[in-house]
Formats: C-alpha cells, sequence, structure tokens
C-alpha cells in the first residue's frame, strides 16, 4: 500500500487565454500531459531502484537482455513492495510522516543518486555477463544490450505495480461496500481477508490451474510426431515395431524418439571392431494405459518380449515430464556394451522438464516407483546366474522418481548393480541426505561422502576418480554441475545463503557472485527456464560425461581409459 504522497508534477496554475480576436469563446486551458504517468512514492521508488540495480548481479547461467529485463522488471516490483512496506511501517510505529520539505529533499537526491546508480549497474552488469559467458564458453554479449534490459524492466516493473494497484482498489473498495451494512472494526478486517481470498484464489485456483491445464492441452498436441530422425523400428527388439505389445501411435513424441533412433548394429561394430547386437528399447507412453502401475507393467512385458531380459545389462531409465530420455546416456551405455543392452522407460506427463519440475512432482514420484518395482519383480524371478546387471538411470525430474524407488543406500546396494542420476533437483530427498552428510571441508557443489566408498559426486569427469580410495560396488555416482540451477533451485534462497556460495566455486560459477536475499532467488529461478541453453558440460547439459560415469560403474568388460576418451568424443560429435 502506497503510504506517502506521491511525486506530482507542479501544477504552473491556471492558464491565462488569450482572447479570440474575433470574440469568440476562450479555449479550454490545457492539462499537462504528465497527469497519465503513473505516480510512484519515494520509498518504492528508492526500494525498486535497489533491488532492480541488484538484480543485475551475476547469476549461475548467461541472460541475454529479454531475460534480464524481465528479471530486473520483477525484482524492482518486488523491491518497490518492500519499499513502500518499510516507509508504512516506520511511520506506524514513529508516529510520523516525512514533512513536505523532506519529501522534495528526498526527491533530489534520488533524481541525481538514481541515475548514476542504474548507469553504474548497468555498466557492471554488461561486465558480469561477458564474464560467465566466457565462462560457459559463449560469446559475450554486445553493449547496447543494456538499452534493452532498461527498456523491458521498466515495461515489467510499471505493470506488476498496475496489477498491485488494483488489488488495493478491490480490498478497499470492498472495505466500502461491507461498511455500509457492518461496523467499520468488522468490514475493514473483513475487506482485506475477502481481499486476500480473492487473490489467492486467482492465482492459485484459477490463474495457476488454468495455465497448468492449458500447458498439459499445447503440449498434448506437441506429443503427436516424431522429430527428425526418428522412424518406426522395423526390428522386434523395439516397442512399436514387429511384434510389440505397444503401438507405435500411443508412445508420444519422446517414446517414438526413444524407439526409433540409436545406434544400429553396424555403427556399434564400427565402434567396437566386433560383431554387436541390436540394443532393446522398451516404452510405454501416456496413452499406452491409464496409469502409471498399468503403463509399467505393459512396458515391462514388451520388455520381455524383445528378449530384454537376455542382455548383459537392463538400465530402468525415469524420464523428465514429457518422457525424454537423454540421447547420450542411452546411446553411451550401448556402446560401452556393445548392443548388448536392454531399456525400459515410461511417459508421466506432457510438460516439459522445468515446468514438470514445478508441478508434476508427484507423477514423477508414482511412476518412477511403478517401473522400478515391476521391472525388478520380473528380474528377480530369473535364476540369479541367468540375470542382467540391473542399472538405474534418471535425469533432471527422473532422478527425483528414480530416488523414490528406494528407502536409501541399503536398498538401493540391495535391487541394483549401479545408478548413475545427471542433474538432480534440490528437492530430492536421498541427494540432500547425502550432501548434508559429506564429509567435512568438502563443498556442497562437489560433496565427499563417507570417502566416497558408495557414491560419488561429479562436474567434471576427472571427478570421478577423487578421493583416491577405494570405491564398492554397487556404485553410485550424481552428475552435477556447479551452474546447473536445477541442482541448486530452492525457496531457501529467499532468505537464507546457500552453501554451494560458500569458499571454492565450482570451475564454471562467477567469483563475483553474491548471494542477496530475494534476489538470488528470481535470478537462479529465471535460470530454470534456461538451463539448456549452454554448451556441454554446463548449466543443466550433461552429454559427454555420461560416457565416464557408465565405465565406473557398468564396468564394461575389457573397456579401457582410451575406450571412455573415444567415446566422448563421438558424443560430443554427435
Amino acid at each position: 500500500m502506497d503510504t506517502e504522497p506521491a511525486t506530482r508534477t507542479p501544477d504552473p496554475g491556471p492558464e491565462v487565454p488569450a482572447r479570440s480576436s474575433a470574440g469568440g469563446a476562450e479555449p479550454r486551458p490545457r492539462r499537462p500531459w504528465t497527469r497519465w504517468l503513473p505516480r510512484y512514492p519515494w520509498s518504492g521508488t528508492v526500494g525498486a531502484l535497489v533491488f532492480g540495480c541488484a538484480s543485475l548481479t551475476p547469476s549461475l547461467l548467461p541472460r541475454g537482455w529479454l531475460l534480464q529485463g524481465l528479471v530486473a522488471g520483477i525484482t524492482a516490483a518486488i523491491g518497490y513492495g518492500v519499499g513502500v512496506a518499510i516507509a508504512w511501517f516506520v511511520a506506524e510505529v514513529a508516529d510520523r510522516r516525512l514533512s513536505a520539505a523532506a519529501r522534495h529533499r528526498a526527491w533530489q537526491v534520488v533524481a541525481v543518486a538514481g541515475p548514476v546508480l542504474v548507469v553504474v549497474a548497468l555498466w557492471l552488469g554488461v561486465r558480469w555477463q561477458r564474464q560467465i559467458h566466457r565462462l560457459v564458453g559463449l560469446d559475450p554479449p554486445e553493449g547496447w544490450s543494456a538499452v534493452g534490459v532498461v527498456v523491458v524492466a521498466v515495461l515489467v516493473f510499471a505493470g506488476l505495480v498496475a496489477v498491485a494497484r488494483g488489488v488495493r482498489w478491490t480490498g478497499r473498495w470492498l472495505v466500502r461496500t461491507l461498511g455500509r451494512v457492518l461496523p467499520g472494526r468488522i468490514a475493514r478486517p473483513l475487506g482485506v481477508v475477502l481481499a486476500g481470498a480473492l487473490v489467492v484464489f486467482l492465482l492459485n485456483g484459477v490463474l495457476f490451474g488454468g495455465l497448468v491445464e492449458a500447458a498439459n492441452s499445447a503440449f498434448g498436441v506437441r506429443d503427436d510426431g516424431t522429430e527428425a530422425g526418428a522412424v518406426q523400428p522395423t526390428v522386434p527388439e523395439r516397442s512399436g515395431g514387429p511384434g510389440s505389445l505397444v503401438a507405435w501411435d500411443s508412445l508420444g513424441l519422446q517414446g517414438r524418439n526413444f524407439v526409433g533412433t540409436g545406434p544400429t548394429p553396424e555403427e556399434l561394430a564400427a565402434f567396437s571392431g566386433r560383431p554387436a547386437l541390436q540394443p532393446v528399447r522398451a516404452y510405454a507412453g501416456l496413452a499406452t494405459a491409464e496409469d502409471a502401475a498399468d503403463r509399467a507393467a505393459v512396458a515391462v512385458r514388451d520388455l520381455q518380449r524383445a528378449g530384454g531380459l537376455d542382455r548383459a545389462v537392463l538400465a530402468v531409465v525415469t524420464t523428465t515430464g514429457t518422457g525424454w530420455v537423454d540421447p547420450a546416456a542411452s546411446t553411451t551405455l550401448e556402446y560401452a556394451f556393445n548392443g548388448d543392452t536392454a531399456m525400459v522407460a515410461m511417459q508421466y506427463s506432457y510438460l516439459p522438464s522445468w515446468l514438470s519440475f514445478l508441478v508434476d512432482q508427484a507423477k514423477a514420484r508414482e511412476a518412477g516407483r511403478a517401473l522400478f518395482d515391476a521391472v525388478y519383480g520380473a528380474w528377480a524371478q530369473l535364476p540369479p546366474e541367468d540375470r542382467p546387471r540391473l542399472l538405474v538411470f534418471g535425469e533432471s525430474l527422473g532422478t527425483f522418481g528414480g530416488e523414490a524407488a528406494f528407502s536409501g543406500l541399503a536398498d538401493i546396494a540391495n535391487r541394483t548393480d549401479g545408478v548413475v542420476w545427471a542433474g538432480p533437483p534440490n528437492f530430492n530427498e536421498l541427494w540432500r541426505e547425502l550432501v548434508a552428510d559429506r564429509d567435512a571441508g568438502t563443498p556442497e557443489w562437489l560433496p565427499v561422502v563417507e570417502d566416497g566408498r558408495t557414491v560419488r559426486f561429479a562436474d567434471e569427469a576427472p571427478d570421478l576418480a577423487e578421493p583416491p580410495g577405494p570405491w564398492d560396488r554397487p556404485r553410485v555416482v550424481y552428475l552435477q554441475n556447479a551452474s546447473d540451477p536445477i541442482v541448486w533451485w530452492s525457496p531457501r534462497l529467499l532468505l537464507s545463503r546457500p552453501d554451494w556460495l560458500e569458499g571454492e566455486r565450482g570451475p564454471d560459477v562467477s567469483p563475483e557472485m553474491v548471494w542477496l536475499p530475494v534476489v538470488t532467488f528470481w535470478q537462479v529461478t529465471a535460470d530454470l527456464v534456461f538451463s539448456t541453453g549452454v554448451p556441454d558440460g554446463h548449466g543443466h547439459r550433461y552429454e559427454a560425461d555420461y560416457a565416464d560415469a557408465w565405465a565406473e560403474v557398468a564396468q564394461p568388460p575389457g573397456w579401457t581409459d582410451a575406450d571412455t576418451e573415444r567415446l566422448r568424443q563421438l558424443v560430443a560429435g554427435g
């Protein structure tokens, strides 16, 4: 609520109209065009300036001018609210208001210091963005981009403040309306509560729910077709192919991409120098069956039909929201075992990973448990000597679903032969427990847990060799880039400095990044949306490092470090 008088253009007084020589009617006085401009109190303006300029400080990933403008505008609007709230609190406690002379002097200070602060912040912001771009291997932005930042930020700020004032007007209208039939001491709090409830209802019940439903519908339409290079399988080892229990049309876009691509036996043989098998890939889409348990059962039956339980290794894959399986993860495992592999996965949402990350966590957990339990049930019925090695993989929200299938590390050791998880979200329970219990002196972005005997974390491939002590089997690997916002985003960033900014920084995190209350939260939130728009090895991009992860976890027979390097180059070249 704006509590102090807003700045206004001084009234020049009534104009003295010139008389018409013809003795006609006098023209109406002109009113200044500035009356159409929105008015902002001094306290809110200062808060907006401070917060908006603070949002230009470095974050985890490089930002273009449009995204930076959005972040700056949103953060400035938050700062405006903070400034107004502080001014109201001080006025209520001290029971005093600034005099007209004090307000005038305050505006003079803002008029001089404000532009200087903005120019300095923009100059530093461009310098910081160039630094972050170089850290992740991108070309730095042009200097003129600062102009676009200012324009977008001002428009976003003005729009958000206008919406907030509309809410305030609604609250006051409710208070006046209720005051006609109720005592003032009841009408005022009741009006405020009703206005707040209306906002919550619109945001949560209508706007948020409508956006999710609209997103599901929109991405459901995009679930049709295939991407370039994906074709319906003509081999029985793939779902959707000859004899499959799963219809090609029911697989969804990402399911068709998964089973309709991948290395051929000829390509695998060219890499290994030996005859290769056709890898097995089984999949169930949202249209395959009604619920997660039924989809998992169909996927496992199709896996059995395709001979997946007769291979050397069997990987259970928990997908991201849309059902996507990282091609780098699947192909590297198939190359490492020369096609003597089977993989099974299923879809649980239409939403892309970052949106599923926010709204589809329950579905990811349910899918992860249902699929692994179904696979494990079929696998456990085989004679021990005939069982393939049972591996688990997941990326992003897939790690969350994958973790949900187990009660802890002991359960993983009892029921798997190894795990590779990449880019785990910060809310993963097992991941958080492991990081919290890390060995003293190791950073959060590269923790060491129990001397690395079971679990190891890697920002870069060489990290898997640390510490140099023994690494028991089964092995668990977490790939997590220091600049990955999926890993580090948390509501706790609002008010708490994160451990990953303490001490030594990750190799691609700006040494000048600082934690600022509220500001850093919005910066990392914005990073989420564009977390894959950077080169491999940064942000939420994990490709070449899968070669090292599978080599350490699965340990293919006869595999060498030279083979790993060749596979890394193959993945990077693809």
